[in-house]
């Protein structure tokens, strides 16, 4: 009888519908890259150069406004996923505007946060020029008025994920991923002031909020009855929550600092020919990206009933993002010093080819750790991930800072590259080890009730 609402959720980790689902996300993803693509230069020539850097420093800020949700979306995921695949939905709606009114309650900080500084950010620790300074300012402060509406978004996202609902996410996604640079082009016919582009970004971002909550109250339309705080679904959505702005901050930093690094004790010539390939070779990453974005619900969900099934959806995940990536870093290894030479000239690839292949080996790798990443986070330890980044990063600045005195951007690659591969191993080892010990702990649990009703039998 117990078994029967566990697995009542079981056919939201289908193949089918996880294969499907991996598909959307791709094209979610890359839509936009590709608009970009042709949208880029044309901002660029009529916005100007100081314009457009201060228009990426929006999408930068818009992009990571989603920090100060504190994990509080992932752990949103992870423990609606659980309740599904638990049969445990009646306490679904609870959790979720618990999460959203946390979410709120950040979101309105970070606009308070974001109110206070850009006086200094654009005055002092930014380089805007003085004409620009005035704009930037006004520009800044409504994108922070935007960050409640960004943070609660990435929760009803969560929602929908832990459903599988990717077709509907990306059907939202890939629209407002195009206006991100499509947008600032509609209003450059009329004004070329950062005000009125900033204007239709943050509008585009309140579109999207009332898109995902409308799509939410059609997926669990429980949610439109009352809006509901339950105290107790606090402390494991922070705890959860917490790791994950560990790992949040600190893997990307681990990811950034190198650059910063080589400018410091390089030159600038250096950091462009290290950052050019390296944001190349990993856009390698769309692929594990789309692929963790719907399989880590996926495991969250099946570890709830049945850790063969985790591990079966584990397995099959490694070997198709290995089917998929390593044809990709492949050709992006053997065809480095030629991709560069016809696309940047011979002098820049003859500089930039070696590290390039050195950070393809590290973005392969670091694809393939974001399966056991997102596995670990899935069983519910995000705190395993986030203490080896607390562990590592220190370790990992003093080599960088040795390597790149001694050996320049090469150096930088070498250090991430080796970083990336301990990281990756590491990782594998705790999910193998997570799979081993949850499924022991399943045959105990089954045998107990075998024995039970033996027992009752007799």
């Amino acid at each position: 009888m117990n078994d029967i609402p566990k697995r009542h959720n079981s056919h939201l980790t289908s193949g089918r519908l996880l294969a499907k689902n991996t598909v959307w996300n791709l094209i979610g993803f890359a839509t936009p890259l590709l608009v970009a693509v042709f949208c880029i230069p044309v901002l660029i020539r009529d916005l100007g150069k100081g314009s457009f850097g201060v228009l990426t420093l929006a999408w930068a800020l818009i992009g990571y406004a989603s920090l100060f949700d504190l994990g509080l979306g992932r752990a949103l995921t992870q423990l609606v996923a659980r309740k599904l695949g638990a049969g445990e939905e009646r306490e679904i709606p609870s959790l979720v505007w618990t999460s959203l009114l946390l979410m709120l309650l950040f979101g309105f900080l970070g606009t308070a946060v974001i109110y206070a500084i850009s006086p200094w950010l654009v005055h002092r620790g930014l380089n805007v020029p003085v004409e620009l300074q005035t704009e930037t300012q006004t520009s800044f402060r409504w994108l922070g008025l935007s960050i409640p509406f960004v943070i609660t978004t990435t929760g009803l996202r969560g929602l929908l994920e832990a459903h599988q609902r990717f077709g509907l996410i990306n059907a939202l996604r890939v629209p407002m991923g195009m206006l991100t640079f499509v947008g600032p082009l509609f209003v450059l016919p009329f004004s070329k002031s950062l005000v009125p582009i900033v204007g239709v970004l943050v509008a585009a971002r309140v579109v999207a909020w009332g898109g995902h909550l409308f799509l939410c109250f059609r997926v669990a339309p429980e949610l439109r009855h009352s809006v509901v705080w339950q105290r107790t679904s606090v402390a494991p959505l922070l705890r959860f929550g917490g790791w994950m702005t560990v790992s949040n901050v600190i893997g990307p930093l681990m990811v950034m600092v190198d650059r910063f690094a080589i400018g410091a004790f390089s030159s600038m010539t250096a950091v462009a020919y290290y950052v050019t390939p390296f944001e190349v070779v990993t856009k390698l990453w769309v692929v594990s990206t789309a692929i963790t974005g719907v399989m880590f619900p996926a495991f969250s969900l099946s570890s709830g009933f049945s850790t063969e099934r985790t591990s079966l959806l584990y397995k099959r995940a490694m070997k198709f993002t290995l089917a998929v990536l390593a044809p990709g870093a492949g050709v992006l290894f053997v065809g480095a010093k030629w991709g560069l030479t016809i696309w940047l000239g011979s002098s820049f690839a003859a500089n930039s080819y070696e590290a390039a292949r050195i950070l393809t080996v590290g973005a392969f790798i670091l694809g393939m750790e974001a399966l056991p990443f997102a596995l670990i986070q899935g069983y519910g330890r995000p705190d395993l991930p986030a203490k080896i980044n607390l562990f590592e990063f220190p370790v990992y600045a003093i080599c960088l800072y040795w390597a790149v005195g001694h050996f320049g951007a090469l150096g930088a690659a070498i250090v991430w590259t080796i970083r990336a591969a301990l990281d990756a191993s590491v990782l594998m080892w705790l999910a193998h080890r997570l799979q081993r010990v949850s499924r022991t702990g399943e045959l105990g649990i089954l045998a107990s009730e075998k024995a039970g009703s033996e027992t009752v039998c007799v």
